[in-house]
């Protein structure tokens, strides 16, 4: 027997429903419908709550797809990013924003400022407001509330974090595979204590390249000492927010008998802030004894001008984005199947950073 329909179990509509079935719901004409929908005067406005009614109910989605061709209409999509002035959030919208240009098809985008009700509010108005297709970088811990949008014919696609309790397509990052690449290099740089700075725990990307801290430690038989390990608190103090506590953590990572000799940390982000703080420390008077090996997830700009660079593990934002577009518009041009989930690799690049040896 084959596997249940989530949303037929959860009692919600798997075929898209027509304007027809509206009509038949509301017990109206399939002109007063039409007049509804494209917001024309002359219907009595009993009747008009009536359709709109029937229309939340069934989850009816007017096709623009085809009404373009009808009207010249331009399509429309939207996309959800955490922070639209993030470096790697603007490289992801601007791949989107060439693929949906070579569509011939406008581009909306929003900041979500990784807060799940702005993101909630922002997805559901732009469905509101008919685009043919969305994309989000998500915040939310449950994406359930798009499942009668997808239900209706509504192409979603994820970046970088997959959705939950949602069947939908996703694109992501080899964030497992990347943290333990970058833990291997230290490792095989002579590194034992190798501590690791992340973001908020509740965030996908976050746990997923801890766990590869992890996986990667044990594979060579090291053990982690869990003060080794220092997680951003959930929103709104989150680490790469809360410079102070940045600070105490690196003397407790740094200081005393059992300090690490190597870093590893989870995002640009913290990785900059971290590259400050030992600037700070240097030019203070009681300075910094031996910098730390250092490895960061994500490549930024000027890595590579520091002394020393950087060594990162670099993802590729501006294939996340084409490649998460693409898939948004293979679906937007009639594709159907399951949702599938396309994992993109990461790469070491090797600077100097990483490259500094343990004390003797």
């Amino acid at each position: 027997m084959g596997a249940q329909n989530p949303y037929k179990a959860a009692g919600i509509r798997t075929r898209r429903a027509t304007m027809n079935d509206v009509a038949a719901q509301a017990n109206v004409s399939l002109k007063t419908v039409s007049r509804v929908v494209n917001g024309d005067a002359g219907v009595v406005e009993e009747t008009r709550l009536r359709v709109l009614d029937a229309i939340a109910r069934l989850g009816f989605r007017r096709n623009d797809s085809a009404r373009q061709l009808r009207t010249g209409r331009t399509a429309e999509i939207g996309l959800l990013v955490e922070d639209v002035a993030d470096p790697f959030y603007s490289t992801v919208t601007r791949a989107v924003e060439q693929v949906a240009a070579g569509h011939d098809c406008l581009l909306f985008t929003s900041s979500c400022d990784d807060d799940p009700v702005r993101e909630r509010k922002l997805a559901l108005t732009l469905c509101s407001r008919r685009v043919d297709g969305l994309l989000i970088v998500t915040a939310a811990p449950d994406h359930a509330y798009l499942a009668s949008e997808l239900a209706a014919g509504l192409p979603v696609v994820f970046v970088d974090r997959p959705p939950v309790n949602l069947d939908a397509d996703a694109v992501l990052a080899d964030n497992v595979g990347g943290a333990r690449s970058g833990i291997r290099h230290l490792i095989a740089g002579g590194h034992r204590r190798i501590g690791f700075l992340g973001d908020d725990p509740d965030v996908f990307t976050a746990q997923q390249r801890l766990l590869g801290y992890r996986q990667e430690m044990a594979a060579h038989g090291l053990p982690v000492d869990e003060s080794w390990i220092a997680a951003g608190e959930p929103a709104p103090g989150r680490l790469r927010h809360n410079v102070e506590r940045l600070r105490v953590e690196l003397d407790r990572l740094l200081g005393g008998p059992a300090a690490v000799t190597a870093l590893f940390t989870g995002n640009n982000r913290i990785t900059t802030q971290v590259l400050r703080e030992f600037g700070r420390r240097e030019d203070s008077d009681r300075g910094t004894p031996h910098r730390p090996a250092l490895v960061g997830f994500d490549d930024f700009e000027f890595a590579d001008l520091v002394t020393p660079g950087v060594t990162v593990v670099a993802q590729d934002p501006a294939g996340l984005g084409r490649t998460a577009a693409t898939l948004l518009f293979e679906r937007l041009a009639g594709l159907a199947g399951p949702a599938r989930r396309v994992v993109l690799p990461t790469r070491l690049v090797v600077r100097g950073s990483g490259e500094q040896p343990p004390p003797d």
